[in-house]
């Protein structure tokens, strides 16, 4: 249990328990986004059922308007919900929504249709409502944790990520020659998710949110304690003020997203051109790169040596990154795939590395009840990049032939 005000770091009354709240954050964040990272890697079987429909940009589109829609409600009624219980109620959201999933993928078995992919883009809606209660949940509380939480959380967001390409490209060579194998793949990767939903799930989705909130002090990990902000509360800035407080690191995150999503997925499985790893295998193993990548680049702020922590050079990284756009396009259209495994690894690694080091630094200083805020606030504003990126994505279309 700690106390922390002003612009003193929190100092835990218990010591030990650090390493295995880690642990749970870590797996807090893998269990919360590992469904839509299945979907994600098996657009390829997306786009054999529903070739006209352009899935990967649309099935986005969705989750991140329902995404941000959801968010903007809860950050401007964060102090009058119940974070424990907005955490548990996106898991279960998150478990039904993967149950159903399962549900209409056994429907498509006959084929494609707009009535299947209609129903896939419900259960997206979903996902995207359960994402925006726990990210914007479990950041409002990691806000005033530990800096290493909120890492591992993130970690864990990419970990799922990481996780379901590698199962994706295995089970891709497994039936990669079998008939109907896109669809065996990708029943593997359901089969997978069931065996776990049962007790991973459960136990993940609704035991540990409710730990995580109320008892991680009992293991001596560092939050903010209620009862000492009751006994000398202290004065809360308003929403209004924080983001003024913290525009920049606001904007930083805004941009990040909006270049990243910009370019991924649908850029990667629709504009880059035919190669030698074939039109199945190159966005793949494109997916592949990036997720690997992102993940390694949200560990790499733990060594304090190699953290960016200027504010002014943060921004002038994230606005460097939009060079990647005109480097994508003209390695689309003149470039071989060795250098557009590069650019997507490279947009990977930036993007886990700058989000980690925004959100790991600007709770800094604040209280309890200010940090959850402002770690609203910054959810909100990341997932905005996020559609905006995506809503951008479908500029690449201009101009190219049977777009529509």
């Amino acid at each position: 249990m700690t106390i922390a005000y002003g612009n003193y770091p929190p100092t835990p009354t218990r010591p030990g328990g650090k390493h295995e709240g880690i642990i749970v954050c870590w797996f807090l964040g893998l269990g919360s986004l590992v469904s839509w990272s299945s979907m994600l890697t098996i657009g390829d079987y997306y786009y054999c059922l529903f070739p006209k429909y352009h899935p990967s940009r649309v099935l986005t589109l969705v989750y991140q308007t329902f995404a941000l829609g959801t968010m903007a409600i809860l950050a401007y009624n964060e102090a009058k919900i119940n974070t424990r219980k907005r955490n548990v109620a996106g898991y279960i959201l998150f478990a039904a929504s993967t149950l159903m999933l399962m549900v209409v993928d056994l429907a498509t078995s006959v084929g494609g249709g707009i009535g299947p992919f209609i129903g896939i883009c419900a259960i997206v809606a979903a996902f995207g409502v359960a994402d925006a209660h726990v990210q914007g949940g479990m950041v409002g509380d990691m806000a005033f944790m530990c800096p290493e939480f909120m890492q591992s959380f993130f970690a864990g967001l990419a970990a799922s990520g990481a996780l379901t390409s590698a199962l994706r490209l295995i089970t891709k060579a497994a039936f990669d020659k079998s008939k109907d194998g896109p669809r065996k793949g990708v029943s593997h990767i359901d089969q997978f998710e069931k065996k776990i939903d049962p007790s991973h799930h459960m136990i993940l989705w609704l035991i540990v949110p409710c730990a995580i909130s109320r008892n991680l002090h009992f293991l001596g990990i560092p939050v903010c304690s209620a009862a000492a902000d009751v006994a000398k509360p202290p004065k809360r800035l308003s929403n209004k003020q924080l983001i003024f407080q913290n525009i920049d690191y606001a904007l930083d995150l805004y941009l990040i997203y909006v270049l990243t999503l910009s370019i991924f997925p649908g850029f990667v499985f629709e504009n880059t051109g035919k190669h030698k790893l074939g039109n199945k295998w190159y966005p793949l193993v494109l997916i592949a790169m990036y997720s690997v990548l992102d993940l390694i680049s949200r560990y790499i702020p733990l060594v304090p040596s190699s953290k960016l922590e200027s504010r002014n050079g943060l921004l002038i990284a994230v606005l460097s990154r939009f060079l990647l756009i005109p480097a994508f396009y003209f390695t689309a259209k003149y470039g071989d795939q060795g250098w557009m495994i590069f650019l997507v690894s490279f947009l990977g690694l930036t993007n886990g590395y700058l989000t980690v080091c925004v959100l790991t630094i600007a709770p800094r200083g604040y209280t309890g009840p200010e940090a959850n805020a402002l770690g609203n606030l910054l959810v909100l504003f990341l997932l905005g990049g996020i559609f905006s990126g995506v809503a951008l994505d479908w500029l690449w279309l201009i101009g190219k032939k049977k777009a529509f």
